[in-house]
């Protein structure tokens, strides 16, 4: 394990990103010497800089001298040149989860995991706690609206962390409490199969801590896998909004109201009814949120905090960045940004969007993330927006990958068939597209994990005037 000392100064390759991030901020609060380096500044860069960060943009060998360890982030090769000056000089370079157990080692970890709604369902354990009095550690993979930030060290027992399965950040944990909120078929780029996903999975939950519990949507076939598979001996909670007989948290009547949802919460013992805890709102929108507000009820249930405190505070969660938010309006024209990019994900949004707005055209803007995401899940994605009127395709959003021959925005447009598709190009060109054809009472949500948000800012300056 790194042996940390608040003398060292330590060096982070990537540190605007929301996997690196985070990390920065706990280790300045903890009085450590920080500095990073990013390609482009962002509005989480500048932050940690305001609070004493030394930030570097762009990258070069002159970054990492002086420093006493190397953090990168997994998007950064081999022979990135901070990595390699940094060996050269014989400064220790290790990845996000070599980090993440020496952090958290003095705490009780509660770990969110999942191919979907992992950034959601750690905002919320976190509001939660923190709401009724526990001040927990935490990092989550995106800002969180009621503390502004997505991280920050905190003074009670327990840290709370977003559980990334890609390049295996979450076997770097030692989780007392896990959270699978769902688990699919994702990053084929580092996952070659299903099966070798599943596997991860596996040797994340058999890292449960001894006494720990497991937290788990049971409405995900792999899950349920998982379950049988690798928990033995652990403490297993089961959740569900859809009647499963094996989870003890269940969500009947589900209502889709005005931007948020509302749910009856049972609690299940032997088949029946044991409980019946009653109403619950949750500020979120769609079915997909009333399972993460079940998620995060239980662990903060699990931790102390009894329900008859927790659900009223979920009322004052204010989400987290790029999850359904609110952009602007520009006229009737409404605008929402969703980091959605995995199928299931984007079909429970327009879901929830088409809830939101039963009769008003619904555009959606998808920016497909990653070409072998976008060709390995392609069957998935055209069935993905039947809820929508209009899907506008964007060029592919590269991220760490070379494009892959005949996989390209055009034809993953051309593959959705039960909802009128066009390509629309690179980022000005969509944003062009938009402000020549969008209906006055369209509501517009951008879908990425890239950089199409720009789209949206593009676009309510133009039809703003």
């Amino acid at each position: 394990m790194i042996q940390l000392s608040s003398a060292q100064h330590i060096h982070i390759i990537g540190i605007g990103g929301a996997g690196m991030s985070p990390i920065a901020r706990i280790l300045l609060e903890r009085g450590y010497t920080v500095s990073g380096s990013d390609r482009t500044p962002n509005a989480i860069s500048e932050a940690l800089a305001r609070d004493g960060a030394t930030i570097h943009t762009g990258h070069s060998a002159e970054n990492v001298i002086g420093a006493d360890m190397v953090i990168t982030t997994s998007a950064a090769p081999d022979d990135h040149i901070e990595i390699v000056t940094a060996r050269t000089n014989a400064i220790p370079v290790y990845k996000r989860r070599d980090i993440l157990a020496p952090l958290m080692a003095a705490h009780k970890v509660i770990a969110v995991a999942g191919t979907h709604g992992k950034t959601t369902t750690t905002g919320l354990i976190v509001h939660l706690l923190r709401e009724c009095g526990r001040d927990p550690s935490y990092i989550v993979g995106g800002v969180m609206g009621n503390t502004g930030t997505n991280a920050a060290d905190g003074r009670g027992d327990l840290f709370v962390v977003e559980a990334d399965e890609y390049d295996d950040m979450f076997l770097g944990l030692r989780p007392d409490t896990i959270v699978l909120t769902s688990i699919e078929y994702d990053h084929p780029d580092y996952f070659t199969s299903p099966e070798m996903m599943l596997d991860k999975f596996a040797q994340f939950v058999r890292l449960l801590q001894p006494g720990g519990r497991l937290i788990a949507c049971m409405d995900y076939p792999m899950v349920q896998q998982i379950i049988a598979q690798n928990a033995a001996g652990a403490d297993i909670i089961g959740y569900s909004t859809q009647s499963h007989p094996a989870a003890a948290m269940q969500a009947h009547d589900i209502r889709l109201q005005d931007g948020d949802s509302a749910f009856d919460l049972h609690i299940i013992t032997g088949g029946q009814i044991n409980v019946n805890v009653g109403a619950v709102q949750t500020p979120l929108l769609g079915e997909h949120n009333v399972a993460n507000s079940i998620a995060a009820l239980t662990a903060a249930d699990v931790h102390g905090v009894m329900l008859s405190h927790s659900i009223p505070a979920l009322a004052g969660f204010k989400s987290t960045a790029r999850r359904f938010e609110l952009r602007g309006t520009a006229g009737d024209v409404v605008v929402y940004d969703d980091y959605a990019h995995h199928p299931t994900a984007i079909e429970l949004v327009c879901k929830a969007a088409r809830a939101r707005y039963p009769d008003r055209p619904l555009w959606i803007v998808w920016q497909p993330h990653m070409y072998s995401r976008t060709q390995t899940l392609i069957a998935d994605y055209a069935r993905a927006f039947t809820a929508a009127d209009r899907v506008i395709v964007t060029d592919i959003y590269a991220a760490r990958e070379a494009a892959i021959a005949g996989v390209s925005g055009a034809w993953a447009a051309e593959q959705i068939q039960q909802t009128a598709a066009h390509h629309s190009g690179d980022i000005d060109a969509t944003a062009d597209y938009l402000v020549a054809n969008v209906p006055d009472s369209a509501v517009i949500v951008i879908m990425s994990a890239g950089d199409a948000p720009a789209i949206g800012q593009r676009f309510l300056a133009a039809r703003r005037g």
